[in-house]
């Protein structure tokens, strides 16, 4: 069915090459009955307005009957602003959809027409502002988030700076911390050296920071003395 309807719908022109499956060939189906229940609709519906022409065409004749044959008028008997006005007429009574072309119904569609365009009017006018009151909004965002995105390019841009300080820091702890060991290391071999030839062990680096601090702790228990030396050279 679906291949059928297909080479009918492309008729000479070759069907577009596509996959067959299952899924697609449910969804051309489907399609296909959209397709005909549309064709199927418009085929009634052009019926339908065959119909109506038919008898609008017979309701024409009849009134033009009527007027012909009672009033003694014919569009050849009447004049060229006469046809004019009628024309116009038509096609205002047309345009308005009114019933007939009296005044009543004229005044009636008119006003009503007037109504809706003033609603009209007075919607695109509340359309209008909102769409000033969303402009302003958009406009509000655009610009903050221009802001933000600058703020945040800073702050990757400090980020990054930090970053390469804090790996040129690490790099000369790193360096740092390496160079200490290899002294550590080398004051260590010095001293073994030193000692290994009769050094005393007393000149030792460590010995000398003992010895140091030892002399630090003596000097703090002494300033007290010092001062209250200092005390009695103001004596006669």
């Amino acid at each position: 069915q679906v291949t059928l309807w297909l080479k009918k719908l492309y008729g000479d022109v070759p069907i577009p090459e596509y996959e067959v499956n299952e899924r697609t060939v449910d969804i051309l189906h489907e399609v296909m009955e959209c397709s005909e229940e549309r064709d199927k609709d418009i085929m009634l519906l052009i019926e339908d307005m065959k119909d109506r022409a038919t008898k609008y065409e017979a309701e024409t004749e009849y009134r033009e009957d009527i007027l012909g044959e009672s009033l003694g008028l014919s569009v050849g008997a009447l004049s060229q602003e006469a046809i004019t006005d009628l024309t116009d007429l038509v096609e205002s009574a047309m345009e308005l959809e009114v019933e007939d072309t009296s005044l009543t119904s004229f005044y009636s569609a008119i006003n009503h027409m007037s109504s809706e365009l003033y609603k009209t009017k007075s919607k695109n006018e509340e359309m209008e502002l909102k769409l000033k009151t969303l402009t302003k909004k958009l406009t509000s965002a655009l610009t903050l988030e221009k802001q933000l995105e600058e703020d945040i390019k800073k702050l990757n841009e400090s980020q990054e700076a930090e970053k390469a300080k804090a790996e040129i820091r690490s790099k000369n702890l790193k360096f740092l911390e390496d160079k200490s060991k290899d002294l550590k290391i080398r004051i260590s071999d010095a001293e073994d050296e030193l000692v290994a030839v009769g050094l005393d062990q007393s000149l030792t680096h460590e010995a000398l920071m003992k010895s140091s601090e030892e002399l630090a702790a003596q000097l703090k228990e002494i300033e007290p003395l010092k001062r209250e030396r200092a005390s009695y050279h103001d004596l006669p």
